[in-house]
């Protein structure tokens, strides 16, 4: 099985996050695949909370999905190596897509493995109240697609329990920026079992803890690059010492049942 970081992000627009650099770090790590997750920077103003959006930024977001696929694509294409050494040196991308309010459900195309849905509380708002907001979400639900939700809590308590109860959602760094993990824990977001974690940058005993009451099966391992290092966040899991079943499903089974790639 390869290991999967399944949080990490890389753009070259309005941050010099390259995929070159990215890839020799989780080769180096031995990580054979990633998903892969457009920059904040390039798809809305987060300094403005009052941020409208314009054609010039739905350009940029459309750039930044564009360089994943074309990642994605590259690294399908190595001229003159047999099938069978390709699949071993490959390392796979998985696209996440970095939905904003114009909630784009047109150019959610079937390359998508997850969607991004993100925001900090002192940053521009989603417009839940909108008609094209549900649209998008009745796609990922015929898509079946699982959505990395970071919002504020009560946002969060909100997407869980009103906006999308049926849908799939990962809950980056076990909670840290929905409003921490006890809090969460407190509101019953965990016992929900559609509700996932990532551990990226996330200390031990909250890992040890999610996995003592909800399992192996809902946390996926992610290193948040490049805010956290994908060697760092993967020897954080070596810690735990769980045994090959349960290791196999943090370090990626569990993100690819989620994500229906077998």
């Amino acid at each position: 099985m390869k290991i999967i970081d399944c949080h990490l992000h890389s753009g070259i627009q309005n941050v010099s996050w390259g995929w070159q650099e990215i890839e020799a770090l989780l080769r180096a790590a031995g990580i054979g695949g990633a998903g892969v997750i457009p920059p904040v920077e390039d798809v809305y103003d987060r300094l403005d909370p009052s941020f409208t959006d314009t054609p010039a930024w739905r350009a940029y977001r459309r750039l930044a999905h564009a360089y994943l696929l074309n990642l994605k694509e590259a690294s399908r294409t190595r001229p003159g190596i047999a099938a069978a050494a390709e699949a071993a040196v490959r390392l796979e991308i998985y696209p996440y897509f970095f939905v904003w309010n114009d909630f784009a459900w047109e150019d959610l195309g079937p390359e998508y493995v997850a969607i991004k849905w993100h925001r900090h509380p002192d940053e521009p708002r989603y417009q839940y109240d909108q008609p094209r907001c549900r649209e998008f979400l009745q796609v990922v639900r015929e898509r079946r697609l699982p959505i990395l939700l970071e919002e504020s809590f009560d946002n969060t308590r909100f997407f869980l329990e009103r906006l999308a109860p049926d849908l799939p959602v990962v809950i980056p760094h076990l909670g840290a920026l929905n409003g921490g993990y006890g809090a969460l824990r407190a509101a019953g977001a965990w016992d929900r079992p559609q509700t996932y974690a990532d551990s990226s940058i996330t200390a031990l005993p909250e890992i040890e803890d999610f996995l003592g009451r909800y399992g192996s099966r809902r946390l996926l391992f992610g290193s948040d690059y490049p805010f956290g290092q994908p060697a760092t966040e993967l020897a954080k899991i070596r810690q735990l010492n769980l045994p090959p079943d349960q290791a196999e499903a943090v370090l990626g089974g569990n993100f690819r049942r989620l994500c229906g790639l077998g």
